[in-house]
């Protein structure tokens, strides 16, 4: 099987950095929406970035922001991706072309026309449904994951701990897989624990 992506996402301290990058960790993702548990400041969002650079690509999370926002916050922590968490349109994110990651949440079956209309963007995350913004937790049933067109990378999302994530995998073949809290002693606080467990099992799965 190919070799599948691991996003550590909603990183907040520096130690959890470390300890991702370490087991193996593809993405880093800091939250910078201010409604979130897991949200990081500036300069606590540059402290982490600065020790995994080279090592892990820094994601920036973010929620209906002005674009200048944005633009300071990517300016001042030096992120490689921005993960756009909601309801932006590809016109607002066409100027950051191929570095944009557009999060799509689902209800019910999956619509694959409606990423079409993304066609800047780098690639996407892809969760069910919710009331809010930011991740749920939520689990789903992976496999509706398997109708999504291939030509770009997609980050599985929603639910993914050790316990369940082969089988995600299993069910829809994923370029990558996104985790919080399926990783966490509580928000914003990973556990060394589960997130070695999560990386057994993600390698388990692809080997």
């Amino acid at each position: 099987m190919n070799h599948v992506r691991i996003k550590i996402c909603g990183v907040t301290r520096v130690e959890d950095a470390e300890a991702a990058v370490d087991l193996g960790a593809d993405f880093i993702g800091l939250n910078f929406w201010s409604e979130s548990p897991r949200r990081v400041d500036v300069e606590r969002g540059g402290e982490i970035a600065e020790v995994v650079r080279g090592k892990a690509s820094v994601v920036g999370v973010f929620v209906n922001e002005p674009a200048e926002v944005v633009e300071e916050i990517d300016d001042a922590v030096g992120l490689d991706l921005l993960q756009f968490h909601g309801d932006e349109t590809p016109e607002e994110l066409e100027p950051w072309g191929e570095r944009a990651m557009k999060a799509v949440r689902f209800s019910g079956e999956i619509e694959p026309e409606l990423l079409e209309d993304f066609k800047t963007v780098w690639g996407f995350l892809v969760e069910p449904q919710r009331d809010s913004y930011g991740g749920t937790g939520r689990l789903w049933n992976y496999s509706k994951a398997r109708r999504l067109p291939r030509d770009r990378p997609f980050l599985l999302a929603g639910g993914l701990r050790a316990e369940n994530v082969a089988e995600a995998i299993a069910a829809c073949s994923p370029w990558g897989v996104d985790v919080c809290s399926g990783v966490e002693s509580e928000p914003g606080v990973k556990d060394a624990l589960a997130m070695w467990k999560f990386f057994s099992e993600v390698k388990l799965a692809t080997s």
